[in-house]
């Protein structure tokens, strides 16, 4: 997948519908996976960015939850665009976190990944994505929910419900701290 958004990030700007191409319209984890990933780096300090990056894993999520085959976006999303100088800084932040996630992750804990989980999981990731917005204006808390969300879209990418139980071990940690930021 970084591979793919490297030969994106040669362009000038990258559009959504640009790594949609890229991805595929079948792969609903990734699409959860890519965004969250990205909201997790310091590009998520680009005002609006977070809000349009919930946006598209909450349009994600929905279209998983409803059994859709195929992903389908709205125009006004699939139009946003970065630059890709900027998109190929955050592909090569994420080159060493996804290199260690590709050799320590196998099939562990399926109850946490199971069809049942599954949906709790894509519920789960469908209310961060409702509450991001709203936290937007805090420098970097959206990448403290960005790390929940890429540890949940691993586990249903790689099947490892390791990845599962560390979203949710750090969901609370996230909640307990924005808890703290906001009193």
């Amino acid at each position: 997948m970084l591979s793919a958004l490297d030969s994106l990030a040669e362009r000038n700007t990258v559009s959504l519908g640009n790594l949609l191409e890229e991805i595929g319209t079948r792969a609903f984890a990734p699409l959860i996976l890519v965004p969250a990933l990205i909201l997790v780096t310091p590009i998520s300090g680009v005002p609006g960015l977070p809000t349009v990056g919930a946006i598209l894993m909450l349009l994600v999520t929905v279209q998983k939850l409803f059994g859709r085959k195929h992903l389908w976006l709205p125009g006004w999303l699939t139009r946003r665009s970065v630059s890709g100088e900027r998109l190929g800084g955050a592909v090569d932040w994420m080159r060493r976190p996804c290199g260690w996630i590709d050799r320590h992750s196998r099939r562990r804990l399926s109850a946490l990944v199971s069809a049942p989980a599954n949906i709790v999981t894509a519920l789960v990731i469908s209310l961060i994505c409702l509450v991001i917005p709203a936290l937007e204006l805090l420098p970097m808390v959206t990448s403290l929910l960005a790390i929940a969300i890429s540890l949940f879209a691993i586990g249903l990418l790689a099947r490892d419900g390791i990845y599962t139980l560390l979203a949710w071990l750090w969901l609370a940690i996230a909640g307990g701290v924005i808890y703290w930021l906001m009193s």
